[in-house]
């Protein structure tokens, strides 16, 4: 309202100019501002939303015109009611600019042009806005359903370990063998690992490494004279972070779906770290018979992986002769993509 008062205002003073008739001035400055309105609000509510936002330009030109002339014509009619009415059809009384339609026009079109140039910022302005609170939502969607699946995914990497070896541990029992209390020790400290650490968004590789040796020690005295594995491993891994449980599931995955050779299971683990990366490989004896082409273990690792890395690591599965072998390749800390 405060916006065509002052719209009403400047029709008012502006077209005054050399004219007296106030009852003139009064009528001229409401039906320019009352074209003014017309004209403009058809364009911002209509034209603008539903042609030009729409890239519907043919449709958008031709109204446009229609339009314009509706205002052409309004100026035109008020000017000739003006002169018959209030000059008593005396041309020279009337003011010197209402004598002149285009001084009019283009007053109205700037009036026009101004107000809906603001429209079509706003408009810009909050669909920019809009699109950039929809794609907030969509993102925190996206990151929770993440965080639920990458538990979901954490939560199937160790029961059928747990069960084995709690059946060894029930063996050593029974037996009152002198290893049951440093089996139930280290088992404490993996399922502390487990069940807790993996909350943290990243851990020292130190600590995975610690527990990929309890983890080895168990199913040592699980398997007893029946295993036979090599972890290789770097001397200095100190101040290097990595997601929990990231490697330790390679290594359950080898004593899961290993396949004993003459009796003996085989497992050769390797870790190295260089400036950029940590490579990882895990190679356990196997068959082509009994392996399984998609086992859930390295299946939701994968899925893992690319939740955590997107496509900035490397995954890969080898079955050569009686031996399969995984390798994985991913970036140290600061490498790494979010």
């Amino acid at each position: 309202m405060l916006f065509w008062g002052i719209v009403w205002g400047f029709f008012y003073l502006f077209f005054s100019s050399g004219s007296q008739n106030h009852s003139f001035l009064l009528f001229f400055s409401i039906i320019m501002a009352s074209i003014t309105i017309i004209a403009t609000y058809v364009f911002i509510s209509k034209l603008i939303p539903d042609f030009l936002l729409t890239q519907k330009y043919w449709l958008f030109t031709l109204y446009t015109i229609y339009t314009l002339i509706f205002t052409l014509f309004g100026v035109t009619l008020t000017i000739i009611l003006g002169f018959a009415f209030f000059f008593n059809l005396e041309y020279q009384q009337m003011p010197v600019l209402i004598k002149n339609p285009s001084v009019i026009s283009i007053c109205v079109l700037l009036i026009m042009t101004l107000v809906s140039g603001f429209k079509i910022l706003m408009s810009n302005y909050r669909t920019s806005d809009e699109k950039q609170i929809l794609k907030n939502k969509f993102l925190e969607t996206q990151l929770e359903l993440k965080e639920q699946e990458l538990k979901f995914l954490k939560m199937q990497i160790h029961p059928h370990f747990l069960f084995n070896t709690l059946n060894t541990l029930y063996g050593f029992a029974l037996k009152k063998a002198d290893e049951a209390p440093d089996m139930i020790l280290r088992l404490s400290n993996l399922l502390d690992y487990i069940l807790y650490q993996v909350e943290k968004p990243l851990v020292m590789l130190n600590d995975e490494v610690e527990h990929i040796e309890d983890y080895i020690t168990l199913e040592k005295m699980r398997f007893q004279e029946n295993l036979k594995i090599e972890f290789l491993k770097e001397d200095d891994i100190s101040n290097i972070e990595i997601a929990p449980m990231l490697l330790l599931p390679f290594v359950e995955n080898a004593f899961k779906h290993g396949i004993p050779i003459k009796g003996i299971l085989s497992i050769h683990i390797q870790l190295e770290v260089n400036d950029s990366f940590i490579h990882f490989s895990v190679k356990n004896s196997a068959k082509a018979s009994n392996r399984s082409p998609k086992g859930i273990g390295l299946e939701n690792i994968n899925k893992r992986l690319s939740m955590l890395y997107k496509s900035n690591y490397s995954l890969n599965t080898t079955f050569d002769e009686e031996v399969f072998s995984a390798t994985l390749t991913i970036p140290l800390k600061n490498e790494q993509t979010s």
